[in-house]
């Protein structure tokens, strides 16, 4: 008995799909990072093979995110978890990662990427004194605030990509070059919009910004927390207004999440403004991936000093 032959017509897309490993429409690579900064570096490096989920909000503060189920179930079906590290996430990350049952994502799977490897961190203590208030024993953590460090962060996403989803190496690699590439052609942009930021001083609210003051070359000469995740005293206000005063310094930076009503005040005393600025993707309006990142911030901080 012979059985009728049934040719099935395959749309180009689904044979083009099965020639790269990847079915047309279907993410092959699940990935969870702790921040939307990682998740765009994700996005941009694993194109159409991956599917890239954050924790933390671009407005958040990513030293504290609060667990949810729902992050367990993320890193539950996760084959990709990427963290900032220099311990950013010591307050929540590793207790998800030890409760999403979830073997491939754990330190020294796989499915682990810690974005800093590679990174030369600043501000590296010399002792951990936790009475100096939020200090980060490895350095500041930060450090995606320099664009030039998106391209170790990229690199260590793609090596990871690659462990979990060899079939895909040569889009990651070719997506990895493609984003070097975009950087390179930004930052000669970047640099035409800092010029009038050279040698300017500044406040900052929090410690956010070591890895970008160094890239622009703009000056951080104090800071409204008299020390890091420590709150100013009416004292120490007053105190930080006289020396902006005095110094001519007429700019505070603020992140999203920090406490805008004391910059204000601050501000006010000292016949300053305040500035915000996002502290990652998606913190600000504009700002929907790594590039628009620091062509927001750049924009900003310029316009404030210029005016």
């Amino acid at each position: 008995m012979r059985f009728p032959i049934v040719r099935r017509i395959l749309p180009f897309a689904a044979v083009a799909g099965l020639l790269t490993g990847a079915a047309p429409g279907l993410a092959v690579v699940r990935v969870v990072t702790t921040t939307t900064d990682l998740a765009a570096i994700a996005r941009a490096v694993g194109g159409d093979r991956v599917e890239v989920d954050s924790i933390a909000a671009g407005h958040q503060d990513p030293h504290f995110v609060d667990a949810k189920p729902s992050y367990l179930v993320q890193l539950k079906r996760a084959d990709l978890f990427v963290q900032v590290g220099l311990e950013l996430e010591l307050g929540w990350a590793p207790n998800l990662l030890a409760n999403s049952r979830n073997a491939a994502i754990q330190r020294g799977g796989a499915g682990f990427v810690d974005a800093s490897e590679g990174i030369a961190p600043l501000q590296v203590p010399s002792a951990a004194d936790r009475s100096a208030g939020d200090i980060h024993p490895y350095g500041n953590p930060h450090y995606w605030l320099d664009p030039e460090n998106g391209r170790t962060i990229a690199a260590n996403i793609a090596a990871g990509l690659e462990r979990v989803d060899p079939a895909g190496a040569v889009a990651y690699r070719a997506n990895l070059a493609a984003f070097a590439a975009g950087l390179d052609e930004r930052l000669a942009r970047w640099r035409e919009l800092a010029a009038p930021l050279a040698g300017a001083p500044v406040v900052a609210y929090h410690n956010s910004w070591p890895y970008f003051e160094r890239r622009f070359g703009f000056r951080v000469v104090g800071f409204v927390e008299p020390k890091p995740g420590i709150p100013p005293s009416g004292r120490y206000v007053a105190e930080l207004a006289e020396a902006m005063r005095r110094d001519g310094v007429r700019v505070i930076l603020m992140s999203t999440f920090y406490d805008q009503k004391t910059a204000e005040l601050v501000a006010r005393l000292a016949g300053a403004k305040v500035v915000t600025l996002a502290n990652s993707v998606g913190g600000l309006p504009g700002t929907d991936d790594y590039f628009a990142l620091f062509d927001v911030n750049l924009v900003r901080l310029a316009e404030a000093l210029r005016q």
